[in-house]
């Protein structure tokens, strides 16, 4: 992987950042926050979510849309992306991270679903990705959509997942370069730390 104004190592296909994703942080301040309520109508007394309650949450709020509600993994992935804690739960703030980030990610999908078909093909996912400044080869938009797709189609849950999963998955490497060169070297250990935690 190559960064912005840097050659490609041993002739890569593409150059490139690592990518981010739409939407980002939220705003600060919970007092007469709209979110609020969705979040205090499942969190419990600790004022943590986790992923079945997200999943409530998330389905409660209609933030989906006219697509099908998330389902319990792609909570749980969703938590691990923003949980700085590791407790497995999300506090009111790193919610409204994520809210803003599926936000984001969905008015992407949307924008990307150019036959309006509630899906995304191949050729859909690789524009919204390059979209969101990810430069992969063609041979990793084929294995991410082999893996997050059904006869070829990838749902909205599926994408949601996919985004997940691949900014998570770019920050844990991203915080290893340390040159920012677009290589590291992973300890086993750490690598299935970095993985298994998504």
């Amino acid at each position: 992987m190559a960064f912005p104004g840097q050659p490609a190592p041993c002739g890569g296909f593409y150059q490139g950042g690592y990518g981010g994703a739409p939407g980002g942080p939220a705003f600060p301040g919970q007092a007469q926050d709209p979110l609020y309520g969705y979040f205090a109508a499942v969190a419990g007394q600790d004022g943590q979510i986790d992923a079945d309650e997200l999943q409530r949450c998330l389905t409660q709020s209609g933030i989906a849309g006219a697509y099908k509600p998330f389902n319990l993994e792609t909570c749980r992935l969703m938590i691990s992306m923003l949980d700085r804690d590791m407790s497995g739960t999300l506090g009111f703030n790193e919610f409204k991270e994520l809210w803003a980030v599926v936000n984001g990610w969905k008015q992407h999908f949307i924008t990307f679903d150019n036959d309006r078909s509630g899906t995304v093909d191949r050729q859909e996912l690789e524009k919204a990705l390059m979209n969101m400044g990810f430069r992969l080869s063609p041979q990793a938009v084929t294995a991410i959509t082999r893996r997050y797709s059904t006869r070829g189609k990838i749902t909205f849950d599926d994408y949601i997942a996919c985004c997940v999963k691949l900014r998570a998955l770019t920050e844990c490497f991203r915080r290893r370069d340390t040159s920012q060169q677009g290589f590291v070297n992973f300890q086993y250990d750490d690598f299935i730390q970095c993985v298994m935690s998504i």
